[in-house]
This record gives structure tokens, sequence and C-alpha cells, in this order.
């Protein structure tokens, strides 16, 4: 390298750091700001990345990762030659496919739907109402779930029998659990979903749809012609995300929603590392799961961004 280009370089670096510097000294305020936002990913995040160790150990709480014996890929070998784990897993993909195709579409359809009320106190109204149940947890929404289902006591099942019908086993039949574990899935969610899709709706100008007014479009041709295309993007990052979520799920909604007589559907991945790696103290087994699952959610969120790329989307890689 020459003597010109080594200088160049020292410029460049200079001119960097007094650029950084810069920034740094005009919004110091927001940089403390981000302080504790970061500290809270380092520790929460990436710290315990270190324990995915456990995976590849015979490890023992009291010998610590240095003290226990590595053992290489055994435990993925336990883990493969369980019965138990892959009714876990297929559980996990039939459940979380279900919400894709019932769940995914709904706040689009819903945040449409909002954006067309012209009253604007009842748009508000409704949309508070909506977003309630996002912020109920799933152990109270399982409480209320019990009361209205339950084939004895349930409201629904005692308004349904004082009219001459049967009661309906909403909760303690495999079938009609799994339609009851969707749809309150869906209710949920649904509110809180609306958000990204309503803000990206305001973004859509409004001079598009003048000027399908003048050209004499309706409101379902607006829909069409104009929203469901500017929202086109979003929803494809969206279902990108989505993707990657196929191979997770929490603990609480499977958990409290489930029974011993739907435990056939309800024993999903989640539950079957709780019930492995804390009631059994078998760590090692649930780390690998977990590593399991994440590492295929990554892969389908990668595998998905290359297909929307592919179709001339942005993707979010």
């Amino acid at each position: 390298m020459s003597k010109k280009e080594i200088e160049l370089k020292a410029r460049s670096q200079r001119s960097i750091l007094g650029s950084i510097w810069y920034y740094f000294k005009r919004d110091w305020q927001l940089y403390v700001l981000l302080v504790i936002p970061l500290a809270l990913v380092i520790v929460f995040k990436f710290l315990p990345l270190a324990g995915l160790s456990i995976a590849f150990l015979d490890y023992k709480p009291i010998k610590g990762f240095a003290g226990s014996e590595f053992i290489g890929m055994e435990v993925f070998k336990k883990v493969f030659q369980s019965r138990d784990f892959y009714i876990a897993l297929k559980n996990t993909l039939i459940l979380n496919i279900l919400d894709l195709i019932v769940g995914f579409p709904a706040p689009i359809i819903l945040a449409i739907f909002l954006n067309e009320i012209r009253c604007k106190w009842f748009k508000r109204t409704t949309q508070t109402i909506l977003y309630l149940p996002h912020f109920l947890s799933w152990v109270i929404i399982a409480g209320l779930a019990y009361q209205l289902f339950s084939p004895d006591t349930g409201y629904l099942n005692v308004l349904i029998t004082r009219m001459g019908g049967q009661s309906v086993p909403f909760l303690t039949e495999k079938w009609h659990w799994l339609v009851m574990y969707i749809l309150i899935g869906v209710w949920q969610g649904m509110g809180w979903g609306t958000i990204i899709y309503l803000a990206a709706i305001t973004g859509i100008d409004a001079e598009l749809y003048e000027a399908a007014t003048v050209d004499g479009a309706g409101r379902w041709r607006k829909i069409w012609n104009i929203t469901l295309p500017c929202l086109k993007s979003t929803i494809v990052v969206m279902l990108i995300m989505s993707l990657g979520r196929i191979m997770g799920s929490s603990l609480e909604r499977p958990y409290t929603l489930s029974n011993p007589m739907v435990t056939q559907f309800s024993d999903v991945i989640a539950t079957y590392v709780y019930r492995v790696g804390l009631q059994n103290s078998q760590y090692n087994v649930a780390t690998a799961v977990g590593f399991f699952q994440s590492l295929v959610g990554v892969i389908l969120v990668l595998l998905a961004d290359k297909a929307a790329k592919f179709m001339g989307e942005d993707g979010i890689v």
C-alpha cells in the first residue's frame, strides 16, 4: 500500500470518527435513552446464548458448564428417537399452520373494515375494544373460555340445553378443542395485529382514492385496486415474520387451554420442553429441542425472505 493510500485511509477513518462524535454530541440524550433497551437485549437475548452449550453436555447443575462432561450430539440423537418429541412437533406444526391460515388474514380484513368506518367516535371505541384482549393474560382468557364453554356449567352450554339442545364438548373433545383453540387465538390477537396495517393504510396517498371516486369506483373496487396493492409489501414482511414462528409456540396458550382429554392435540414443543426440562430435570434435552426449534425458525425466515425477493418484494434481510 502506497503512502498516499495510507494517508487517504487514515483521513477516511478520522472523518468517520468525527461524524460519529458529531452525531453523538448532537443527540446524546437519545443515545442515553438507548442504553437501557440495549442492555436488556444483551442481558436477556445474547448472554443466554451461552446456555446452548448445555445441549452438548451431560449437564449437572451442581457441576456447571465447565464441570459437566461433553457428549457431543448424543442428546440430539436421544431427542430424535423420542416418540413424544415427534408428537409435540406434529402438533406444533398443525396448530401454527392453522393459526397462520385463519389468523393471518384476520387483522388485514379487520384493518380494512375499520378504515372504511366514517364515524370517528365509533371507530375509536371499536379499536379500543378490539385491542383489549391482547392485554389479557392467557390464564384469564382460559378462565373465561371455561366459564363460557365448559360441558356442564359453561354459560353457552347451559343456554343450549335449556333450549332443548345437546351439550357441545367445546373444550373436552379434541376436534372441538382444535377449533376453539384457533378461534380464541384469533380473537386474542386480531385487534392488536391491525395496528401495523392501519398505519400502512394511513400512509396511502388520498389522491388515489379521490381519482378512483372520480372514475366511479365504489368502496369494494377501491379496496381491491388501491388498498390491498398498497398493503402488499407490509403483508409480505408480516408473512415472513409469521413463517418464522411456524416452529415456535408459547407455553401459556396451549398449557392453560389444555386438559387431559385433549393432550393428543395440545401437547406442543413448548409443553414438551416444560415437562422434560423443568419437571423431569433433563435440561440438556430441553435445550437441544429449543435449539432445534430456533434453527428451523431461522431457516424458514431466510427461505421466505428469498422467496419474497424472487417475486420482486423487498423482504426483510
